[in-house]
Order: structure tokens, then C-alpha cells, then sequence
């Protein structure tokens, strides 16, 4: 752990609990290690909370781990969306949709047109996603994300198909995206 950084010994231990409940749904133990890392960093109180400065405070020298664990790791997702929905601990809970853009250049990323963002506050090359999160006053999770693909992009299957989109994708409007 990065000096400096203190992190109360029963927050640790409710990570802990958790992980040992859903370890499981990690294909190796170095992946659950490092979702550890990444859920403390999360947690504690970080200027900012970035891959860097959470790779710094779990004791990585790079960003590169919680990137891998965030991009390519083998974890069953799956499994780990279906344990917050059948452990949802607060009946009081809502599910939240809700929507960022990540301004882009270029054309070719996945769902990637002029469009409006509240990221950039106005009309830029974007590719916008819409998350579920589950949110009580215990804390939240976020069960799914899905790129927003615009018309113009579900109509063009040769597009889609280059850009790595399933065949099968339909337009849906960003209401509709956290319904699914």
C-alpha cells in the first residue's frame, strides 16, 4: 500500500467479506487480488480516482494491472451483476440509467458520431454508453453498461461488422438501453 494512504482496518475487512463471497466469479486469484486493490482505491479517500492513482495506492508502479483487470480480465460478469441482484440488501433500493460520452477522434470506434455529450457540454465526435447502477443508502453498484449505437450506425451492418458490433445489434433510444 502507497504511504500516505491509511485505510481503516474494517473497510478492508467488508471487501474482504465480499470478495470471499464472490471469488468464484475470477478466473485466477492474481484477478480477484487486484479487484481488492481497485474496490479499496475506490473506497478511500483519493484526490482522484484514476487507474493511475489506484494502481499507486494498491502498490503497482503502473496503471497496467487495473486496466487489464478493467478491459480484458476473465471475470464472470455475469455472475457477479446476477449476486447484486439476488442480494439487493436494502428494499428501499432504485436502479438509476443514466448516460456518459467519451469525446473521440476519428470515426471508427464503435458507436462514434457528432452527437451531443454532456461530457464535452455540447455537440462533439462521441461515443456515449448508458450505465445501471444499483443505488440504496447503503452504497451502489453498477450492474451493466451498453454502448449507445445511434441509427445511423445499426442500419450500416458493414460498419457495425468493422468496428467489432454483434450482427444482431438493434437501435434501441437510451431509455430503452437500461430496460434491456
Amino acid at each position: 500500500m502507497a504511504a500516505g494512504h491509511s485505510i481503516e482496518p474494517v473497510l478492508a475487512a467488508a471487501v474482504d467479506g465480499l470478495l470471499s463471497r464472490i471469488a468464484g466469479r475470477f478466473a485466477r486469484v492474481e484477478t480477484r487480488r487486484r479487484a481488492r486493490g481497485l474496490l479499496l482505491g475506490l473506497l478511500v479517500d483519493l484526490p482522484r480516482k484514476t487507474c493511475w492513482t489506484i494502481a499507486e495506492h494498491a502498490g503497482d508502479s503502473s496503471p497496467d494491472g487495473m486496466q487489464h483487470l478493467l478491459n480484458r480480465a476473465s471475470i464472470d460478469t455475469d455472475g457477479l451483476r446476477d449476486y447484486v441482484v439476488e442480494h439487493p440488501g436494502d428494499v428501499d433500493a432504485v436502479l438509476v440509467g443514466d448516460e456518459t460520452g467519451d469525446v473521440k477522434k476519428g470515426t471508427h470506434t464503435v458507436g462514434v458520431q457528432r452527437q451531443c455529450t454532456g461530457t464535452a457540454g455540447r455537440v462533439e465526435n462521441a461515443q456515449v454508453a448508458v450505465y445501471l447502477t444499483y443505488a440504496s443508502r447503503h452504497g451502489h453498484a453498477m450492474l451493466d453498461r451498453e454502448i449507445d449505437l445511434p441509427k445511423s450506425w445499426t442500419i450500416d451492418t458493414e460498419r457495425c461488422a468493422a468496428a467489432g458490433a454483434p450482427a444482431e445489434t438493434e437501435f434501441a433510444t437510451k431509455p430503452q438501453l437500461p430496460r434491456r
